[in-house]
């Protein structure tokens, strides 16, 4: 070992005479006259000409002999001639597949001509350009709503509501790897082997720490990036500007000094302005991202991580996951984010529709859809109004957090207890006599069934009637699924009922949050001055106490239902159960994108009601 150590070291100190160019220095070099060096300094000096020597043999190994198992350099990328791929991706792929830790590049005419036609179009108007180089990734300066994205313009707010929903993710359930510092980040972006099913996350947004805050919000842009880049890269567009690896408020002036004045009018505009790098490794990535965050904080920081998500896809494969490629990302008239700039950052994929999976027309037609589960959800107004279908792939994501859609915003909800989504009990066995009664039911869906099939179905489920019940629901010869729903109810659980002791009735209770970015004007968070009070500019954030019902529960059967509700919105039983009669429902167009999720859900909050607009 200390022979291979000394052949390092010589191989180290003749590479240093060579005719090359210097090599980045470590520290600071020594003057001629210096004194002798201590055995420490030595040692020192010998780990630093190591490391040097070990950095220039690696990159000539990777420039001139890439191995098999290693990638290619950018300039002797091996041109993929797989069917299905056009060598216009292919000479994307190797323009931006930029050496690791390189200064970057600029985007060529062409790549900007195509990256701001395919955002923009050809007719877009300057109201809209203005929207979307105005509006920075920041959080809310208000205590109450700390954790959440403030936007100013309207247009982008589906990017920083997906940005939000991510954030969330890793400032609820991931409070631990946020502590940690960026360069000891785990390599894996996605959720860990936390147990959902029994994690409740604090609300207590005000003891948000902002370093907290800014690591959160690296690793949910880091990891959208990665999961645009199929898991294997991520490109980060940030400002073409000379010292922003300036730390502190200097960063931030040189920023703000670059964007004095700029306008973003054209394709030309966009490439002075950009510097693209591209990173394989996630560490680094973060360390980039954490770096940069200055920049994405400036009123063009939407925009960059847009364009670092579609780069990360890759131009051609954005255009390929598309039905109409040639319709412009971004919305006219207004400006809004499409529903493919949404998907994109939700799954890594800028299909434009919601549905799971793909829907085939025959004749090589297809409309794509989400083909993957998710990390976080969506859901939409318009599917309450029946112009669309939410896939399950969307509706039940790995995390209860949600972007909801309207007709114009989006907006973000989400809850503190993980198991929101899970089935309970009655729930479960509740579906198990559901399926073992359609399966009996040869009336097209009347929900009846014929007393051969109902002996039938509680053979299967297990069920054992007392026999004057029995007697009952078969005397006029068929069973009425409300009518026997209605008998299980009110039969014990050891005759393989659901009689319900806690007087829930299988009724779910818990909370939601909801959150909108947007900084209006509200009355509850108003200061009191001299003059009166000062209405406050802040994002908008609500606390909903929802009550489901069981799924095939017929809605005469819940209405005296009473609630009981325990510290948090758990439902609780024993001596300390508190009765109450059920509060009468709200109602807010919030409620109908909730009731897509959860049907026959009933909403109720303090103060003003929700807005998704």
């Amino acid at each position: 070992m200390a022979d291979q150590e000394e052949e390092d070291l010589r191989m180290a100190l003749r590479m240093s005479m060579q005719n090359s160019p210097p090599e980045p220095k470590r520290s600071k070099p020594r003057d001629a006259g210096a004194p002798v060096a201590s055995p420490e300094d030595l040692r020192r000096m010998k780990r630093e000409l190591m490391a040097a020597a070990a950095e220039k043999r690696l990159l000539e190994t990777r420039v001139d002999s890439p191995s098999p198992s290693q990638s290619p350099s950018p300039s002797k990328a091996t041109v993929d001639r797989s069917p299905g791929k056009s060598t216009d991706f292919v000479r994307k792929e190797v323009d931006f597949g930029l050496k690791e830790g390189s200064s970057g590049k600029e985007l060529s005419s062409e790549e900007a001509n195509e990256l701001f036609s395919m955002v923009f179009g050809s007719c877009v108007s300057n109201d809209i350009l203005a929207q979307w180089s105005n509006q920075g990734i920041r959080f809310s300066p208000d205590p109450e709503t700390s954790m959440g994205l403030v936007q100013h313009e309207g247009g982008p707010c589906g990017v920083l509501a997906t940005i939000q929903a991510f954030v969330l993710k890793h400032l609820l359930f991931f409070p631990n790897e946020i502590g940690k510092v960026t360069s000891n980040l785990p390599q894996n972006l996605s959720s860990g082997g936390l147990s959902k099913s029994q994690y409740v996350a604090s609300d207590n947004f005000s003891s948000l720490t902002e370093d907290a805050k800014a690591r959160a919000l690296v690793k949910s842009m880091g990891e959208i990036l990665f999961m645009c880049g199929n898991n294997k890269r991520a490109v980060i567009a940030t400002l073409n500007v000379v010292g922003l690896d300036t730390e502190g408020f200097a960063k931030n002036e040189i920023i703000a000094k670059a964007l004095e004045g700029l306008t973003i009018e054209s394709a030309s505009d966009l490439q002075k302005i950009l510097r693209i790098d591209t990173y394989t490794s996630q560490t680094t990535a973060l360390q980039k991202l954490h770096t940069a965050l200055p920049v994405f904080q400036s009123r063009m920081g939407a925009l960059l991580f847009l364009i670092s998500a579609l780069l990360s896809r890759g131009l051609d494969s954005i255009q390929a996951d598309r039905d109409d490629p040639n319709l412009p990302l971004v919305t006219a008239p207004f400006g809004h984010a499409s529903q493919e700039i949404v998907n994109l950052l939700l799954c890594g994929q800028a299909v434009p529709n919601v549905f799971d999976g793909r829907m085939d027309f025959g004749g090589g037609m297809f409309l794509k859809g989400i083909s993957m589960s998710v990390e976080v959800g969506f859901l939409t107004l318009l599917e309450s109004l029946n112009f669309c279908k939410v896939g399950q792939h969307l509706k039940c994501p790995k995390w209860p957090i949600w972007v909801v859609g309207s007709e114009s915003h989006y907006t973000v909800l989400f809850a503190l207890d993980t198991s929101v989504q899970d089935e309970n009990e009655l729930e479960e066995r509740e579906s198990q006599i559901r399926r073992a009664f359609d399966a009996q039911d040869q009336s097209g869906g009347g929900g009846f069934i014929s007393v051969e099939g109902f002996h039938q179905v509680l053979r299967e489920v297990d069920i054992r009637l007392p026999s004057e019940k029995l007697d009952h629901l078969c005397s006029t010869g068929f069973i009425v699924w409300s009518e026997f729903w209605q008998v299980i109810l009110d039969l014990d659980k050891s005759l393989g009922g659901l009689k319900d002791s806690s007087g829930l009735m299988g009724k779910k209770v818990f909370d939601l949050c909801h959150f909108n970015g947007i900084a209006k004007s509200d009355i509850n968070g108003s200061h009191a001055t001299s003059g009166g009070e000062t209405l406050v500019q802040r994002p908008r954030l609500t606390k909903l106490r929802v009550s489901v019902p069981p799924r095939w529960t017929p809605e005469e059967f819940m209405a005296d239902v009473v609630v009981t509700s325990g510290p948090g919105g758990k439902e609780s039983s024993g001596k300390d159960t508190e009765v109450t009669k059920p509060e009468p429902s709200q109602h807010a167009p919030l409620v109908d994108c909730i009731r897509t999720r959860w049907s026959r859900a009933v909403c109720n909050w303090v103060g003003d009601p929700p807005s998704i607009v």
